[in-house]
């Protein structure tokens, strides 16, 4: 299946969205958009596209109500979602966690592009498998863009396979954390998480473990 989402926010207007395939939008505060799922999704053959523009002077919040749990296809195991995000105002794009079941494999692509004046919050949480599954396969590329700028260029893997891949202890879940401009007020959440700062005045954050800490 295809899934496309677009919300374009502009100041002095509501957020326009549009969407088609397993994923609506529902307006729930004047600034914020949760995404619902309406039907099974990510299933192997599946594509998910996000497309996310913020105008200059706008605050967009983006959220999930539940949990994207990814399964493996009749077909094919891969499921992809892709989130492309211009950023001229303020995003706060936090999702609920991706939980990569069975034997699935699911690839995340986001890439940020904003403004010098832009403010990015953006947060990714995976978990391999369900209770008492280990198998499934994580990879996602991030790429963030300032004012014309490479800011970051980030890939990594979780689960099967992966290059953390160890039977003595892979790690299983993951957080992981960009924000433009950096916090200094803001702790590091979970506490033990590994914090790098980046050139151009922004932080990530990441964290690996075997389960995702409760918030």
């Amino acid at each position: 299946m295809r899934t496309d989402v677009e919300i374009i926010a502009v100041k002095g207007r509501l957020p326009r969205i549009r969407c088609s395939g397993s994923l609506q939008g529902r307006l729930t505060e004047a600034d914020t958009v949760n995404l619902i799922g309406v039907a099974a999704s990510p299933l192997g053959g599946d594509e998910i596209s996000v497309r996310i523009e913020v105008g200059d002077g706008v605050l967009l919040r983006v959220r999930s109500v539940a949990a994207a749990v990814a399964l493996p296809g009749r077909n094919t195991l891969r499921s992809s979602t892709a989130w492309s995000c211009s950023v001229a105002g303020e995003l706060d794009l936090d999702p609920a966690p991706t939980i990569v079941a069975a034997n699935a494999v699911h690839h995340s692509h986001v890439t940020v592009h904003g403004s010098a004046s832009a403010s990015v919050r953006l947060r990714e949480r995976v978990q391999i498998g369900r209770a008492g599954e280990s198998s499934g396969f994580w990879s996602g590329e991030l790429e963030a863009d300032i004012d014309n700028r490479p800011l970051l260029r980030h890939r990594i893997e979780l689960g099967a396979g992966s290059v953390t891949d160890d039977e003595l202890g892979r790690p299983l879940a993951l957080i992981s954390e960009l924000r433009y401009p950096e916090t200094d007020s803001m702790p590091p959440t979970p506490a033990d998480a590994t914090v790098l700062r980046l050139a151009g005045d922004a932080t990530l954050l990441t964290w690996q473990g075997q389960r995702l800490p409760s918030d």
